[in-house]
């Protein structure tokens, strides 16, 4: 997803390597999906899960008047990034940006560009711009994704120029970072009523050719080169992939096999009593793919995925809690770790199990991420931030990418897809907008039923449809 300060390690460079880690684990085993569909039953969960499970459902999680003053407040911030660094004319978005400075880089990210595309909707919805302005910069961008931004089979390349769409760094055509960019795409086709942005968002998903990408495996791959073909890596694992799964296999143009869903690994993880479904990798795998698709309230035949999140986080929580001997700064009111940029450059971190160098870095945006599974612990760290850091942790355009106040260093950069996770989860947490809007969309909720999903019993919802506040999910 990104690089900093230079192109630097991605997320890609832990997944390509972390595999190997599983049988050194004596925890960690992994749920065997069978070809037969079977009664969901949680039946890897331990007592702590459900106990903890079931006190959450039960404590207070309504956001009190100042809580949601505060998230407005920050919605604005991040939105300010998506307008004002995406390019007017192409509407493509930078992968980041100095906040301290005048910026003039033209690195421009696919992934940022889906993030921003939702941003607009909700910068629409509040009216932090006029709906002109908004279906304007949507129509504009949707026009050019679709005329000139260069792709392949209709999926495209990770890093590109933000003023004319042509591939930098030699990078890949990329499934995962397109999937976001879909996501965003798709989106706009069902808040805004403009009938060209409906018909161009329209023609831009159905262009994607997923039976392409599976041609030959239902393990997608990372990526395609004109140089070299696919990328030799997969989409085996749990992870933020979930998403381009979903996608693919709504797409009624070139669709997956239905078997691709229970192809990848759902490999089990435990700490502190504990255990969910993860991987190697920073938290921000339990948190992109539940930006857009609404997971609560249903399941496939191995887990309710909204919950196994809640879970993540919260053993995130206490893994940088158990490591206050060594980083004094983590407590109950500072803690989170995700990719992000640090004082030597940007780093995969995260855990548990420990993953990267951690160094006592505070990373803003993998708190807000989880906003929805953990509202209240999530935003006590916020408030903290932006409180206690301030203003070395805030700029024009919120947090900070990362800081760490035991060394002094505070990042002069923001990053675009930290940003977009921080901005769509605080209205998710707050009104589930992104959640009801993008799940509109009929691909969505075929991707949905081709993959087995069923509501949870005693939920009574419409089709493709969840309880408005995220808090009923856990009620």
């Amino acid at each position: 997803m990104g690089g900093a300060n230079g192109r630097g390690p991605s997320r890609r460079e832990l997944l390509k390597h972390a595999g190997s880690l599983a049988a050194a684990l004596p925890f960690l085993r992994r749920i065997q999906s069978g070809a037969a569909p079977s009664p969901f039953a949680s039946a890897y969960r331990t007592p702590a899960d459900e106990a903890f499970l079931r006190d959450l459902s039960r404590s207070d999680q309504s956001l009190s008047s100042d809580d949601d003053a505060f998230l407005q407040s920050l919605e604005e911030a991040n939105f300010k990034y998506f307008w004002e660094q995406a390019d007017p004319d192409s509407g493509l978005v930078k992968d980041r940006a100095n906040a301290r400075t005048t910026d003039t880089s033209e690195l421009g990210n696919i992934a940022a560009t889906g993030f921003g595309l939702t941003a607009l909707c909700i910068g629409d919805k509040r009216s932090f711009i006029t709906h002109k302005e908004a279906s304007d910069r949507v129509r504009k961008t949707l026009q050019f994704i679709w005329t000139q931004l260069p792709n392949h089979r209709g999926f495209f390349f990770h890093w590109t120029s933000i003023k004319t769409g042509e591939r930098l760094w030699g990078s890949e055509i990329s499934s995962i970072d397109t999937a976001i960019l879909l996501c965003g795409v798709l989106i706009c086709r069902t808040y805004f009523k403009d009938a060209e942005i409906r018909r161009l968002a329209g023609l831009i998903f159905d262009r994607v050719e997923w039976d392409w990408l599976s041609e030959d495996t239902e393990l997608l791959p990372h990526g395609w080169t004109p140089e070299g073909g696919f990328l030799h890596y997969r989409w085996a694992n749990y992870s933020e992939m979930m998403m381009m799964y979903l996608l693919g296999l709504g797409s009624h143009s070139h669709p997956l096999p239905a078997g691709s869903w229970y192809a990848w690994k759902r490999t089990l993880f435990q700490y502190d009593g504990l255990r969910y479904i993860g991987f190697f990798a920073p938290l921000f795998i339990h948190q992109y793919s539940q930006a857009w698709f609404d997971f609560r309230n249903k399941h496939d035949r191995d887990a309710d995925y909204f919950e196994n999140s809640i879970l993540a986080t919260e053993a995130h929580r206490r893994f940088c809690l158990d490591l206050a001997g060594e980083f004094p700064d983590y407590t109950e009111d500072l803690w989170g770790i995700t990719a992000s940029d640090s004082a030597t450059g940007y780093v995969v971190w995260g855990g548990p199990p420990a993953t990267g160098p951690i160094d006592g870095t505070v990373v803003p945006c993998a708190a807000a991420g989880s906003l929805p599974f953990l509202p209240k612990q999530c935003l006590r760290v916020l408030l903290n931030v932006k409180n206690r850091y301030s203003p070395k942790a805030w700029c024009p355009y919120g947090f900070v990418d990362a800081f760490n106040p035991l060394t002094n260093w505070y990042d002069t950069d923001v990053v675009g897809i930290n940003l977009g996770i921080t901005m769509l989860m605080a209205e998710n947490v707050r009104t589930g907008f992104v959640w009801q809007t993008f799940m509109k969309n009929p691909e969505a909720q075929r991707g949905f039923q081709r993959a087995g999903f069923v509501p949870k019993p005693g939920t009574v919802t419409a089709s493709g449809s969840a309880p408005t506040r995220p808090a009923e999910a856990r009620s």
